[in-house]
């Protein structure tokens, strides 16, 4: 087998955030549920958009802010994502490829516009998404480059993609390149309103050996096992044959798998200013250390570090270099 070129590719909606303050009673007045995430179509995008105050707009994406994340860290990264040949999906391109991440794919030139995230953030961090998902729903099995998945050593698929007939063709087809070609297939389970929207098929992705890593946090991997106990869910994840990366907040992370469960805490931070991106950023941490051969509980020190970054700041993308982070607290790159 030869060496990977690339440490992570990511296949995922290709988003630009729309990030603005509030307060919750804003939330309250619009019908929205705090730190949700819900779909909308164009027409409530600008009627949102309207609505909302003053606003930061940056490229994101879930797996794709975790792919600038491995950039970030000094990893080579590559994405495959649609965006739509209009101004903002000018702005996405641009503004990945220049963190030094590979993305080819080539822009829709019709049907809907570039994606949209509208994330409002209230005074305690939390964030509360409304996505208009456009183009980026259009993404199918030949955008998929055979050679960028045979060149890299983890494909991380996200599951918020997990929608569309062409999507799913799409994801199958790069984990079965990438597992012939040697490499592993990681994935995100996203949110709880994917997993249970999806999850005889989630556990079926698992269950059939096209998954080699699952990420989930508590509430994900709950609904995953339709338990309201944390401990029974923990037993299910331990018995699938994959390995699991459990997210707790403040409390951490557990790596879980038929053999042992180990459990890293949280990296501090000095002030929580916005959750949007947290879970990206821990992703890229891991996905880095696994890519670079790296213990489980280094992988994890990575992802807590990367996260604890990102959660001080407003925006899902780093502000400073992840790699001379983790140098200077005493984590190998």
């Amino acid at each position: 087998m030869t060496a990977p070129r690339f440490d992570v590719l990511g296949l995922g909606n290709a988003i630009v955030d729309v990030l603005a303050r509030t307060e919750d009673d804003f939330l309250i007045a619009n019908g929205l549920h705090k730190g949700s995430m819900r779909l909308i179509d164009e027409a409530e995008a600008e009627r949102l958009y309207a609505a909302m105050g003053p606003a930061t707009i940056i490229s994101g994406g879930s797996v794709a802010n975790s792919i600038v994340g491995v950039a970030s860290l000094g990893g080579r990264g590559a994405y495959i994502g649609k965006v739509r040949a209009d101004a903002v999906g000018a702005a996405f391109t641009h503004d990945i490829r220049a963190t030094g991440v590979h993305f080819a794919t080539g822009p829709a030139q019709d049907g809907p516009a570039t994606a949209r995230s509208f994330i409002l953030v209230t005074p305690d961090g939390e964030r509360t998404m409304n996505t208009y998902l456009g183009a980026c729903q259009n993404l199918g099995p030949d955008d998929v480059d055979r050679e960028t998945v045979e060149a890299s050593a983890f494909v991380y698929l996200e599951g918020y993609l997990w929608d569309r007939e062409q999507a799913k063709e799409a994801f199958r087809r790069a984990a079965d390149i990438a597992h012939a070609a040697g490499r592993q297939v990681a994935i995100t389970l996203s949110d709880s309103f994917c997993v249970d929207r999806f999850r005889d098929e989630f556990l079926g992705l698992m269950r059939s050996g096209m998954l080699d890593v699952v990420f989930a946090n508590e509430h994900e991997l709950m609904s995953l096992y339709t338990t309201a106990d944390f401990d029974t869910a923990l037993a299910a994840l331990r018995e699938e044959g994959v390995t699991g990366i459990v997210t707790r907040s403040e409390k951490g992370c557990l790596i879980v798998d038929r053999e042992q469960t180990q459990a890293v805490p949280a990296h501090p931070i000095d002030a929580l200013v916005d959750t949007t991106g947290a879970g990206d950023l821990f992703a890229a941490g891991v996905l880095f250390g696994m890519a670079r051969g790296f213990d489980g509980v280094t992988c994890a020190r990575l992802g807590g570090l990367a996260a604890a970054e990102i959660i001080q700041h407003i925006g899902a993308r780093p502000a400073v270099s992840l790699r001379d982070l983790a140098r200077q607290n005493g984590l190998p790159v």
